[in-house]
């Protein structure tokens, strides 16, 4: 328990300054705080998931590495966002859904593709770890094509400038390049450090507990390799950079699916093995999670208190269910039926009716803008 506490503290501290050199580099070089989330800080988080898997592929433990990277991608989306947005609700970018969000679930779409054979190959590794630097490149010079317009607008004194658009228009100036680029480092160790000492601490109880490697990584490793993403998101909510909180969610499902298992899998003779019961349930809900995402972002731009509470409880069922089963509790059953037969078909009732409402109410408001 002891580990547990202090990798707790490391990594409310290590998100802290992860955050705050994140959004003042941000600043400094000109791009928003959705970029850097996108890039910097989503593969900064990412780095505990990297270094477990690939420990746990050097171990011959593949339901380890795929059950921390399918089980951090369920908890980023569902837990992570849940609980950020309950915090304060989520600003959604257009650009984010147009490109960002789209390409996660394309990802999602591809692994469970490539996982239908039983194993992640090297090839399947090149094809995963391409489509991430494609997407880092693209959302580079996205963003700094965005960020010409603003820049000459203020020169003509007709707008503001490209530090103003980064940082939300902040009069403070951001802190210098080095300074930033030390606040980073210093948080993304805190973050590995603190993630390595909660997972061993965790991991080592759940083990005694006799259940398998990727109950294990879906749900303790998973939760205590995501930890760096929650303290980031939540702390960056709270510092009013939503933006970069959103984009660190969805950069490191992006980072996690071609990066975490791609790289394994190249450097791993023979690939990933993946099991049937990742493949015929757990991938499935990754991507289910992800596409759940893109109707409550398109609708209003926003992720809603109540749809964070949504994806919170969402993700109390999934963990329920994979306990259960892990544990072949005699619930399990009752628990099943009442998830099949009553509270998904009320979830998507629920869904439906209040996507339909916003729909409704933005159609209104652009019906009422325009002239008689």
């Amino acid at each position: 328990m002891g580990r547990i506490a202090v990798g707790l503290v490391l990594l409310v501290t290590g998100g802290e300054l992860l955050v705050r050199g994140a959004s003042a580099l941000a600043r400094r070089v000109g791009i928003s705080s959705l970029v850097v989330g996108l890039t910097v800080v989503s593969a900064a988080t990412s780095a505990p998931e990297l270094a477990v898997t690939v420990g746990a592929v050097l171990r011959d433990e593949p339901g380890l590495a795929v059950g921390n990277v399918v089980g951090s991608n369920i908890v980023n989306v569902l837990l992570i966002l849940g609980l950020s947005a309950l915090v304060l609700p989520l600003a959604v970018k257009q650009r984010l859904v147009r490109f960002d969000l789209p390409l996660m679930v394309v990802l999602s779409i591809g692994l469970l593709l490539v996982s239908l054979d039983g194993r992640i190959s090297a090839v399947d590794g090149v094809l995963l770890l391409g489509a991430v630097v494609v997407h880092t490149v693209l959302t580079v010079v996205i963003s700094r094509r965005e960020a010409r317009v603003p820049a000459r607008a203020a020169r003509t004194g007709g707008g503001s400038s490209a530090a103003d658009v980064a940082g939300g228009g902040e009069e403070t100036p951001p802190a210098s390049i080095g300074r930033s680029l030390l606040l980073v480092v210093l948080g993304i160790a805190l973050l590995v450090a603190g993630a390595t000492l909660l997972v061993e601490g965790a991991v080592s109880i759940a083990t005694g507990l006799g259940v398998s490697s990727l109950v294990v990584g879906l749900t303790v490793v998973a939760v205590g390799t995501s930890l760096p993403e929650l303290a980031t998101s939540v702390i960056a909510v709270r510092r009013g950079e939503r933006d970069l909180a959103v984009g660190n969610v969805v950069g490191s499902n992006i980072f996690n699916i071609g990066v975490v298992l791609g790289l394994p899998a190249v450097i791993s003779p023979g690939g990933i093995p993946v099991s049937g019961a990742a493949v015929a349930f757990d991938i499935p809900v990754m991507l289910a999670a992800a596409v759940a995402l893109l109707p409550v972002a398109f609708t209003g731009f926003a992720v809603a208190r109540w749809e964070g509470a949504l994806f919170v409880g969402l993700y109390l069922a999934y963990t329920g269910y994979v306990v259960l089963a892990a544990t072949a509790h005699d619930a399990l059953e009752g628990f099943t039926a009442a998830m099949a037969w009553f509270v998904l078909p009320l979830l998507a009732m629920t869904l439906v009716a209040f996507t339909a409402y916003e729909v409704g109410l933005h159609r209104g408001r652009r019906n009422a803008g325009r002239p008689a």
